[in-house]
């Protein structure tokens, strides 16, 4: 080989590896970010979920006494119960309506962005705002929401007094929140579907409702898909505007996992190995479920 050609080879093998390289560069400073500040918290409450500490300076290694403690515990068998019946109901109740609104969205012709702008402005108020406005919109006698009800004779209930009630009223503001960012991706998905396919099927003598069913619906339930995994890790880790908006009340009835991470790690008496135990075990849970929905939805599009 000349010397060129051997020059050029090395140019060749340089350019290769720097392509190869600059992604990794371009992700870097993001994921030590991600490390630093999630990936080493996360690994370090695991460690302190085997100890027992009440001031974050001395630990008492326990072993897993923590999670004993936490599974005999009626109280977290009860938040347990609250949070799955508040998460299945907002992963349903999210879905269904953001697959909706999405579908109006997407007939839309003139207006669209206002509108998609307008249904996505309650994602970026923040939710500890999002609670105050909405206990006010809740109160039993002067709230905007028994005052509407009224009108059309449906009385006043309380909302925020009556657990079964108030468990209600977290769903649907859960809902509120999140609907227009889970509706804009959907929205996204009708987008990328092939518009020769509503019109081979219109030529076939297809209705619109025909053409939902067999196009529509089939060729979005990736998107769908990828919404029921974010509703549902947004479902169990829901806290800040149900903190403001309930307190986890009335007699502990919306209080969830969360909130009883936070009550176990920041509130007297301290006990930072059963929050840290709680918050492995949640972690778990959303993890285990988020994978079981994975599963079950590439199963779906193998099918």
């Amino acid at each position: 080989m000349t010397a060129a050609a051997s020059v050029k080879a090395r140019s060749r093998r340089r350019g290769v590896n720097s392509r190869h390289i600059a992604p990794y560069l371009f992700v870097l400073p993001n994921m030590l970010i991600f490390g630093l500040f999630t990936i080493w918290p996360a690994l370090n409450g695991l460690n302190l979920s085997f100890y027992d500490s009440s001031n974050g300076r001395t630990f008492k290694p326990v072993g897993t006494e923590n999670y004993r403690a936490i599974l005999s515990d009626a109280e977290f068998w009860s938040v347990v119960r609250h949070t799955a019946v508040f998460t299945v109901g907002f992963v349903l109740i999210s879905t269904a309506l953001a697959t909706v609104l999405a579908l109006l969205l997407h007939a839309q012709r003139r207006g669209r962005g206002a509108l998609s702008a307008a249904y996505f402005l309650p994602v970026l108020i923040s939710p500890v705002v999002v609670g105050i406005i909405w206990r006010a919109a809740f109160e039993r006698k002067t709230g905007l929401v028994n005052q509407s009800i009224s009108a059309v004779g449906l009385g006043q209930p309380g909302w925020l007094v009556e657990p079964h009630l108030a468990l209600i009223a977290i769903i649907l503001v859960g809902t509120w929140i999140h609907l227009g960012f889970y509706a804009m991706i959907l929205l996204s998905g009708l987008q990328s579907i092939d518009t020769t396919l509503y019109e081979a099927a219109k030529i076939d003598g297809s209705t619109a409702l025909q053409s939902a069913r067999l196009i529509t619906l089939p060729l979005l339930r990736p998107t769908m898909m990828v919404v029921i995994i974010l509703a549902t890790i947004a479902g169990f880790q829901s806290f800040d505007f149900i903190f403001t908006l309930t307190g986890g009340g009335p007699v502990r009835a919306t209080t969830l996992m969360v909130q009883y991470i936070y009550e176990n790690g920041f509130s007297f008496p301290i006990e930072y190995g059963l929050a840290s135990a709680a918050a492995v075990i949640l972690f778990v849970v959303v993890f285990t479920v988020t994978f079981v929905n994975y599963v079950i939805g590439r199963r779906s599009d193998a099918i």
